[in-house]
C-alpha cells in the first residue's frame, strides 16, 4: 500500500523477484481437480491460509471454490460462500455508477468535478484552462498525489464518505495538468462516488447495492464489515498474524467483501458485456468505455492499452486480459478476463504473500489458457521518422507517490536508444528492452528470451512533443520525461559516488575504531572527522532498519504518531545533523595533527553526505513526519 522509501524498495526488490518467478512457468493443469492440487500445494508451500477462486465463461463459471482455511485459530475452512477482501477491484463499481448516471443524462464524463461537487476540496493551479473532470477521477489523471500515511491509517468505522474526503485533503493537489498523465490515486473513485451521493441523494452503498450488486447477482458483497463467521480473517505473510478488521477510509477506493460466488457473477457481468441472464445491466458500450483510456496524453495519440475506466490491461504469457486487482492489508486479490476468448477468473488469497500470490495467479491463467491460441502478434511497421528525437535520457515523470519521487528519479533513469529499427530501453532491471514500431508513434515489446512470449499489443508510445518537453509513454502509468545527458550522467556519477563512499565509511569504521583502543595509535584531532560521518551513516542505517522492522505494519506504525514513525523521524534530523557537524569538523581540524591521507579521505566522503542530504533535504525526506 503504498508507499515510503523502503516501502518502494521492497517492490522494486519484490517485482525482480516476481519475474524471476514468471520464468518458472507452471505446467498447465489438464483438469479443474488437477489445478485444486496445484494450488493446494501452492498454500502449503507459502503457508498461506487460504484462497478464493473463480474461473468463468460467458454461458456461466467453470469452477467457483474456496480452499485451505479462512481462520487459522478456529479451523474454519474456506467455501465459495467466504468473503474476501478484493482491495482496489472495488474501483470499478464507482466507475459503473457514474456510468448509469451518464447513460440517463444526469452528467457527462467531461464535466468540471467542481460544477458537481463545490464543496468538495481539491487544489489545481490549472483549473482555469484545464479543469479536474470526472474522466479524471477515475483514470487516475487528476495529478493527485495518492493518499498519504495517515489516511491509510486511519480506522473509520462508520464514517460518512464526506466525513473522509474532509479527514485530511492535502493529498488532493494536482502536480502537474489533469489530463496528461497517469498515476494511480485512491481518492479519484472516492471523489467520484461524492458525485453519485450528491446527485442521487443515497448512500454511495446503498447505490451500488441495489443498482449493481443485486442485479449482477452478487448477494452477499457489501462494502462493510460483516457478521461473525462469515468471512476470513487476513494474516501476515507469515499465515499466521492476523490483521484486525481495516475499515478503509474511503470506502469507494477498496472496501468490498466478496465471495467466489459473488464474483464468479461478477466476472460473467464483463464476459457478457454489461448483461445478466439476457439482460442488459449497463449498455455494453459502457464496459468498452471502461476499457479503452481516453485522457492521457498517450490516450489522446491513439494508444488504446493502458488504464480506463477502473479497468486496465494486462499482458501475461501473450494474451491480453482486462480487468483489477486489489490489495488490502493481508489481502490480496485478482480478477482478469478475456472477453475475445469468452473466459475469465478471480482469485483472493487471505495473506500478504506476494510470492503465493503470483503462483497462484501463474497456475490459474496456465491452466484458462491451455487450450487457447495466442493473438496473433501485429505485422512490424517501419519506424516513425521522428524516432531519433526520442533518443537520449529520461527520468519518471508520474510517480504515484510525491514523497518518494526522489527515489525513483534516482533508481528510474533510463536510457533510450533507436538500434536496428527498434527503440530499446534500458534502466534498473530492465537492460536492453526492445520494442518494435506497431503503427504510427506506438511499440510493442519483443520478449528477450526463447520461450518467452512477444506483446501482442502496443504498450509504448512516442508522445506528441509539447511545450513541456518530449515524453514518452511505457506501459500503464509510466510517463517518463527527456532530460538534458549531462544532467542524467552527473545524477548516475554523483549516485554512485554517494554510494560507495557510504559504503567505505562503514567498511572503515572497524579499523580505525579498533585502532584507537591503543594508546599509541590514538589521533584526537582526527576523531571528529571520523566519528560524525559514521553517525551520519549510521542514521541512514537506522532509518532503513525502521522500515524493515515495521514492513509488515507499516501503515498503522508510519501512518499514525508511534515509536516507529518518531524514531523515522529522529534518524533523518539526525542525519542532517551528522552530516553539517562533518563539515564542520573537517574544516576546524589543526592542519598539524591530522594525517593528509585522513584528511583527503574525510573531504572525498563528507563531500558525498552533504550531496546526500541536500538531496534529501530537497525532496523533503529529512525532517519527515509521516503522520502528518
Amino acid at each position: 500500500m503504498k508507499r515510503l522509501v523502503f516501502f518502494v524498495l521492497l517492490s522494486l526488490i519484490a517485482s525482480i523477484c516476481l519475474a524471476a518467478e514468471n520464468d518458472e512457468k507452471p505446467k498447465p493443469a489438464q483438469s479443474i481437480e488437477e489445478l485444486r492440487l496445484q494450488l493446494e500445494k501452492i498454500l502449503q508451500d507459502t503457508h498461506t491460509p487460504g484462497v478464493s477462486v473463480a474461473i468463468v465463461h460467458k454461458d456461466g463459471p467453470e469452477w467457483v471454490a474456496g480452499l485451505g482455511k479462512a481462520d487459522v485459530a478456529t479451523g474454519r475452512a474456506t467455501t465459495p460462500d467466504t468473503l474476501f477482501r478484493i482491495g482496489s477491484t472495488s474501483k470499478a463499481f464507482a466507475s459503473l455508477s457514474i456510468l448509469m448516471l451518464a447513460d440517463h443524462g444526469n452528467l457527462s464524463l467531461d464535466d468540471p468535478v467542481h460544477k458537481l461537487v463545490p464543496d468538495v476540496w481539491f487544489e489545481n493551479r490549472w483549473e482555469a484552462t484545464d479543469p479536474i473532470r470526472v474522466v479524471h477521477l477515475l483514470e487516475h489523471t487528476t495529478g493527485w498525489d495518492d493518499l498519504h500515511l495517515r489516511e491509510y491509517a486511519k480506522d473509520a468505522p462508520g464514517m460518512t464518505l464526506s466525513d473522509g474526503l474532509n479527514y485530511d485533503h492535502n493529498s488532493r493537489t494536482s502536480r502537474w495538468r489533469p489530463g496528461t498523465r497517469m498515476a494511480y490515486c485512491n481518492s479519484g473513485p472516492a471523489v467520484a462516488a461524492a458525485i453519485v451521493e450528491k446527485l442521487t441523494g443515497r448512500r454511495f452503498e446503498d447505490f451500488v447495492g441495489q443498482n449493481l450488486f443485486l442485479p449482477i447477482g452478487m448477494k452477499t458483497a457489501t462494502y462493510l464489515e460483516s457478521a461473525p463467521g462469515t468471512a476470513t480473517t487476513l494474516y501476515h505473510a507469515d499465515g499466521k498474524t492476523p490483521y484486525h478488521y481495516w475499515n478503509i477510509l474511503l470506502r469507494p477506493a477498496g472496501s468490498i467483501n466478496a465471495s467466489a460466488n459473488d464474483m464468479a457473477a461478477y466476472v460473467q457481468f464483463y464476459l457478457n458485456r454489461g448483461a445478466v441472464n439476457g439482460k442488459q445491466i449497463v449498455p455494453a458500450s459502457d464496459i468498452d468505455r471502461m476499457e479503452i483510456p481516453a485522457s492521457t496524453w498517450a490516450a489522446k495519440d491513439g494508444m488504446k492499452t493502458g488504464y480506463g475506466l477502473s479497468n486496465y490491461w494486462s499482458i501475461e504469457d501473450g494474451f491480453v486480459y482486462h480487468g483489477h486487482n486489489g490489495g488490502v492489508e493481508g489481502g490480496l486479490t485478482e480478477m482478469a478476463y478475456m472477453a475475445d476468448y469468452g473466459v475469465g477468473y478471480f482469485f483472493s488469497i487471505n495473506s500478504g504473500n506476494g510470492a503465493a500470490f503470483t503462483k497462484v495467479g501463474n497456475a490459474i491463467r496456465a491452466y484458462v489458457t491451455n487450450k487457447l491460441s495466442k493473438p496473433e502478434l501485429p505485422a512490424v511497421a517501419s519506424l516513425p521518422a521522428n524516432a531519433t528525437d526520442f533518443a537520449g535520457w529520461y527520468v519518471p515523470d508520474s510517480p504515484r507517490v510525491e514523497l518518494t519521487h526522489f527515489l525513483e528519479r534516482l533508481l528510474g533513469v533510463t536510457l533510450v536508444r533507436v538500434k536496428d529499427g527498434n527503440v530499446v530501453l534500458n534502466l534498473l532491471g530492465r537492460w536492453n528492452e526492445s520494442y518494435v514500431p506497431v503503427t504510427g508513434t506506438q511499440f510493442r515489446h519483443i520478449a528477450k528470451k526463447k520461450g518467452d512470449a512477444s506483446d501482442p499489443v502496443s504498450t509504448l508510445e512516442l508522445l506528441t512533443p509539447n511545450t513541456e518537453g518530449r515524453f514518452i509513454q511505457a506501459g500503464i502509468g509510466s510517463t517518463m520525461k527527456q532530460i538534458p545527458g549531462w544532467i542524467a550522467v552527473t545524477q548516475v556519477v554523483a549516485t554512485g559516488f554517494v554510494a560507495l563512499s557510504i559504503l567505505s565509511i562503514l567498511l572503515y569504521a572497524p579499523f580505525w575504531i579498533l585502532g584507537g583502543l591503543s594508546a599509541r595509535r590514538r589521533r584526537p584531532a582526527e576523531r571528529g572527522m571520523r566519528l560524525w560521518p559514521l553517525l551520519a551513516v549510521l542514521s541512514l542505517v537506522a532509518f532503513v532498519g525502521i522500515f524493515i522492522l515495521s514492513s509488515a505494519d507499516l501503515i498503522e506504525r508510519l501512518g499514525n504518531r508511534t515509536v516507529w514513525s518518531e524514531a523515522l523521524y529522529a534518524a533523518t534530523v539526525a542525519f542532517g545533523i551528522a552530516t553539517l557537524a562533518s563539515a564542520i569538523a573537517w574544516w576546524r581540524a589543526p592542519l598539524d595533527g591530522v594525517r593528509q591521507s585522513v584528511r583527503a579521505y574525510s573531504r572525498v566522503v563528507i563531500l558525498a553526505l552533504l550531496i546526500a542530504a541536500f538531496y534529501l533535504a530537497y525532496w523533503g525526506v529529512i525532517g519527515l513526519r509521516t503522520w502528518v
